[in-house]
């Protein structure tokens, strides 16, 4: 039987609340996925997430020239787990099995306020795409790591997942809890009432490599290269949260 320990009732509050002001931080942001996939299946996927400044600083007004903060860390995954076995060796077996799948994602965070750069880079290599992570829950099942929180807390409502079978590339987009969706879309509905009085940036930018051409896409406003071995797709990162299957994709290569 797994014993989840009682955790400081502080530190979960201030984690729901950052939760809560997760797309409002996003409104100012920029997010790029990028995936490279050899002939093989093998490949290297990689998320980006950027603060944009003059956004944020439209957000923070007169609080923006106060920050002070400056992180700038790596970690692997793998790592945490070490570093926390005995939290791990008392996780069920599903537990345990969705934190061994980000095992070997690596992340590099950098905030400094002083060179007004906040950044966070997640990239994952995969010998077939099917084993990579969700990196959008990352940080979040970092901190349940070291916190001992629960994955049960977690207000996630959908999941981002791939497939490729030589020929056929898929991002599949799934709801996993309609109801969170709900929750969301209002909240985001609200955000973006708050936010419309001023000029934001926030796009949602997937940028994928192939080793072949590609011969048709699902999105028709997928941007294809000269030569047709990698596209370009922009979204509107509310939109997708509002909508997160909007983003699923097929890509078939000649």
């Amino acid at each position: 039987m797994y014993i989840w320990k009682p955790i400081n009732t502080l530190n979960y509050q201030m984690k729901i609340y950052a939760l809560l002001l997760l797309v409002f931080f996003l409104t100012s942001c920029q997010v790029t996925e990028t995936i490279y996939l050899n002939e093989d299946g093998t490949g290297k996927i990689e998320t980006v997430s950027l603060r944009d400044e003059h956004s944020y600083m439209q957000l923070a007004g007169e609080n923006y020239s106060k920050e002070e903060i400056f992180r700038d860390t790596t970690y692997v995954f793998e790592d945490l787990i070490a570093k926390h076995s005995e939290t791990f060796s008392r996780l069920p077996a599903f537990e345990k099995a969705i934190f061994q799948k980000f095992a070997t994602v690596k992340v590099h965070i950098k905030k400094s306020s002083f060179e007004k750069e906040f950044r966070t880079t997640i990239t994952q290599n995969f010998n077939k795409i099917e084993e990579v992570a969700d990196l959008y829950k990352t940080e979040e099942y970092a901190d349940d790591i070291e916190n001992n929180y629960a994955l049960v807390a977690e207000e996630h409502y959908y999941s981002v997942n791939y497939a490729f079978d030589g020929s056929l590339f898929k991002r599949i987009v799934k709801i996993t809890d309609a109801v969170e969706l709900k929750k969301q879309q209002d909240k985001i509905e609200g955000y973006k009432t708050q936010v419309s009085k001023f000029k934001i940036t926030q796009p949602y930018l997937l940028k994928y490599h192939f080793p072949r051409k590609i011969k048709s896409v699902s999105n028709s406003n997928a941007k294809i290269s000269e030569d047709r071995k990698s596209l370009e797709l922009q979204f509107l990162i509310a939109d997708c949260l509002v909508n997160p299957e909007s983003t699923n994709l097929e890509v078939v290569l000649e």
